[in-house]
Order: structure tokens, then sequence, then C-alpha cells
């Protein structure tokens, strides 16, 4: 077994620039929501220079937008399919998925970045451009990974199901499809940018929209109307308590050092259309972060009751109720014992490594690990290389020792988790 560790080590470290360059062009192929075809292109030729079995799809249908867990405002996913990549095993071993989503956000104001977001620059031991850290660099360890173990002629026993899927920035449709497709295994990890930490558990999270009404009236007599966005300020007051109490509940000691382990964000109001009149009408949207201990309807009507009692307190609510809307994107979170087999195999791994136990705490934020492991029955743990600061900011980058460093840990965990096959 050493011998084979050994081979797949000192594959990875001479081929560091391969993966450098794999993912520069990836960088480069801009895959923001509706052009992930030019990107998943990359994926698929990459894939058949492997010599895996390819599964490419059009993801969509009835069984998919019916699913409980479908969250998505997309008309269609036509041109831009999901990609399912095989590796067969010979038999008796554990199997594994290794699922990273190809799509990426929006580059925002470009005047605030250093190089052009799809330029792949690399300067300083840094790639950068949009997607580099959130989440195509983990995308690459786990090709590089795989293409060790493949180089150094292993056969494995289980088999190794890699996923490039689109949609996981609006809710996972992408992921959701492929469980519905029928890929399962007995463990999975997701290399989003963990900054190489290990996410047991993941946070889930939904988008909310409330409609706060109000009583128009002039701005020089304002006080004969009712302003919608004064009253807000009361909703968003009580919204604030009401995140206090969830987190006051959260015990778990892998939320330790997150300051607020599920958060409700207030991301946009939108109230009144001209200065001198009292506005009638407030729309506040929001995201609220669910425990890993609940479900997303248990979320739901912690914040429906609050809302509810605010229509009971408030005089002006009781005859103008407050209505909320579950819209746009939702994640389920993910829920997996500390000492899973999983988080032990890769534990293991990093320590033998990286010469230092990793960290293992909760995930801020929400990912495709909560469909496979609610949906799909698959144990998943989270861990990858990234900067998790920049993800979604200007100047998203990753540092290039971290991603060859996640796919010796990776490739390594495979051996382990998977078998080698005599």
């Amino acid at each position: 077994m050493k011998k084979r560790e050994e081979l797949v080590k000192q594959w990875l470290r001479s081929h560091q620039a391969r993966g450098a360059k794999l993912l520069q062009i990836l960088v480069q192929e801009n895959s923001t929501r509706g052009n992930e075809s030019s990107a998943q292109a990359v994926i698929i030729e990459k894939c058949r220079q492997l010599g895996l079995t390819l599964d490419i799809w059009e993801i969509g249908g009835e069984e998919l937008k019916q699913h409980p867990a479908y969250c998505c405002d997309r008309e269609n996913f036509d041109g831009n399919p999901n990609v399912v990549a095989v590796l067969k095993g010979t038999g008796g071993g554990k199997s594994i998925i290794l699922n990273g989503h190809i799509d990426v956000v929006p580059v925002g104001n470009e005047k605030n970045w250093k190089h052009d977001p799809f330029s792949g620059h690399i300067e300083n031991g840094k790639l950068y451009g949009r997607g580099a850290t959130d989440m195509k660099g983990g995308t690459v360890a786990l090709l590089m990974a795989l293409e060790s173990i493949i180089s150094a002629g292993i056969r494995l026993k289980g088999d190794i199901i890699f996923q490039s899927v689109i949609e996981e920035e609006s809710g996972g449709a992408g992921t959701l499809a492929a469980v519905l497709r029928g890929y399962q295994a007995d463990g999975a990890i997701i290399p989003e940018p963990t900054n190489m930490k290990i996410f047991p558990k993941q946070q889930g999270s939904m988008w909310f929209r409330i409609t706060v009404k109000g009583r128009a009236a002039h701005g020089g007599t304002r006080y004969e109307g009712v302003s919608a966005i004064e009253k807000s300020l009361t909703v968003i007051k009580k919204i604030q308590q009401l995140e206090k109490d969830r987190n006051l509940k959260i015990t778990d000691p892998l939320f330790n050092k997150i300051p607020i382990p599920i958060p409700i964000n207030i991301g946009k109001i939108n109230s009144g259309q001209w200065p001198s009149s009292v506005p009638d009408l407030a729309i506040i949207e929001g995201r609220m972060g669910v425990s890993p201990d609940e479900t997303i309807k248990e979320a739901q009507q912690e914040m429906e009751s609050c809302l509810r009692e605010l229509n009971e307190q408030d005089e002006w609510f009781q005859n103008h109720p407050l209505q909320i809307e579950w819209f746009g994107g939702r994640w389920l979170p993910g829920n997996l014992n500390s000492d899973h087999p999983l988080i032990k195999s890769i534990s293991e791994r990093f320590l033998e490594l990286k010469g230092s136990e990793p960290i293992i705490e909760a995930s801020p934020w929400g990912t495709d690990g909560g469909i496979l492991s609610t949906v799909g029955n698959t144990p998943v743990v989270v861990f990858g290389p990234g900067v998790t600061e920049t993800a979604h900011d200007a100047n998203e980058h990753i540092v290039l020792k971290d991603l060859f460093a996640a796919s010796e840990i990776i490739a390594l965990t495979l051996l382990k988790w998977c078998e080698v096959s005599d």
C-alpha cells in the first residue's frame, strides 16, 4: 500500500504545472448561470482523456421539477449539461461521489478587479479569477487525484463517481438531478473552499420575501399616512431578535468559532416612489440560515410564527398583516457525525501529509451536501482548497499550493476508502 501511495504522491508533485494550467483554462471559461457549457466541455474532454465512463445530460423534466427539494427559477437548462464520469471499481470496496459545481456567481463591478475576472492570472503562487476558489480549484483537485491513481496503474475496488454539476449557486438543481438519475454512494467529498478545514455539517439556507403595507400620504402631512419603511424597521427589529433566539439554541461545539451560526440576513429592501410621498408598500428580502439539526419546514415555521406574533401585537399589522413568501434559492442542511469513517479517513491523510491535526468545524454556508445526504442518502464531507473570504468577492483567488495539497489528501483518501484491488 505504501508503495502505491508514494507513486500517487510522486505523480501529483511532478505534475503541479499541469493542474495549474487546467485550472487556468477552466477559469478562463465564463460559466456564470446559463453559460456553463464551455467550461463543461473542458471537463468532458479531460474525463475522456482519463478514460472515464461519461454520462452527459441536460437536466429538467417533471420528476426533477416536482421534487420537494427542487428550488429553481430558471426556465430551461438547454445546452448546459450536467456531467458525471465514473471510474469503475473491480468490486467489493466502498464507492464515493466526488461532487463539484461548475457554475460561478457574477463578477460584480469589474473596476474592483486587479485583473480581468476571467484571466486566470497567476501571481505569487495564487491564481486569480471568478470561480478560482469557488469552486473550480476544488474540481481540479478532484481531477488531479483521479489522474494520479489512473496514471499509477492502480485499480480500486470501489467506484469513483466524479460529478460536475450546474446550478449549485442557485439551489442545487444539478446535484438533485444527479441523485434522481440514480447516483448514490457510500460517501461523498465536496471540495468547496473550506480553507482546508473539514466540514461534517453544513448550514442550510433559504430566501424569503416579506410584504409590509402602509398608507400613502403627502410628505408635508406625513402624519396622515403610515410609512411602510418605518413599519419595516419594526419588522427588522423583530427578525433580529428571532436570529438571537435561534442562535442561543445552537450548542454544537463545531459552531464555537462561528459568531452567528445560523444568520438571518436582510439583503434587499424596496420601497417608495417619490421623496415627497409616504410609501404605502415595502418589500423586504433576505436569507434565513437553517441549522443542521432542523428541517427547512421547521425553520420556516419559526419565521412565520414570529411574524404572526407581530401581526397580533402591532395595531397596524392587526388590520394590515405582514405576508411572507419563500422564493428563489434554497439549500438543504447537511449533518454527519464527526466520528464517521470518512471523516476519520480524510483526517488521517491530512495529518500524514500536513503534519498537524485538521480543523473540524461546521460550514458557515450551504452546499449541495444537503441534497446528497438528505435526498441521496449519501454521507457527505465538505473539504477543499480555497480562500473562503474571496469566494464571491472581487479578486477571487486560490493559493495553488493548497490546491496541490488537497489533491494529495483526496487521492490518498480514495485509496483507503475505495480500497486497492490486488
